[in-house]
């Protein structure tokens, strides 16, 4: 065999499992990712926060979107805006009545290309109520880290009303506007290592 035709088959069998790598499980590297939100203040600035618990399961291969799927589960006790009183109450029946419905559940049903990124179509469940909704997100790598795993990232975000999931706090102003706007921006980071 000539070096040329071995130094190609071996260049294509890298090729190959550097691509597969790309492809099935993984894990969420919980350190450098975050599940956040963004939420209009009396129809003036913008109050953003996170939840720091969370867990869930990715299977993504760029080549094989229909076996492709994103589960995400948040506990609702976890939220932090950096303020202890406006965290009580977001954790209250006022909002999410983190109590009796401590988690927040989305799971794709289908995800699909769409231009330079891809959209993860499925249900998200908050206070017991589901909705389907759609959340555009883009993919970064794959990389290998200086332990020899191979990392990825996805960053998607998307909007939902609030009352639409019984999340109906309502106070207005004096001028009618909302305290809490009923729309929010969930701001989703996620950095991933191969299984």
């Amino acid at each position: 065999m000539r070096m040329s035709s071995y130094t190609f088959i071996v260049f294509a069998f890298l090729l190959i499992a550097g691509y597969s790598s790309y492809a099935t499980s993984w894990n969420i590297d919980k350190s450098h990712s975050e599940v956040g939100f963004a939420v209009k203040h009396m129809v003036l600035s913008t109050v953003t926060g996170k939840f720091t618990d969370f867990s869930g399961e990715v299977n993504f291969d760029p080549d094989n979107l229909s076996d492709s799927k994103i589960k995400g589960v948040v506990k609702v006790v976890s939220i932090t805006t950096e303020n202890e009183r406006r965290d009580n109450h977001l954790k209250s029946a006022d909002f999410f009545d983190a109590e009796n419905y401590p988690e927040i559940v989305f799971e794709s049903t289908k995800i699909s290309k769409k231009d330079d990124g891809y959209v993860a179509a499925g249900n998200l469940t908050i206070r017991d109520v589901t909705k389907e909704v759609e959340i555009p997100f883009k993919v970064s790598g794959p990389i290998s880290d200086s332990r020899g795993n191979t990392r990825i990232a996805l960053e998607g975000r998307t909007t939902i009303n609030r009352q639409e999931y019984n999340v109906k706090w309502d106070k207005t102003m004096d001028n009618g506007g909302l305290i809490a706007g009923n729309e929010v921006d969930l701001i989703l980071r996620a950095e991933l290592v191969h299984k």
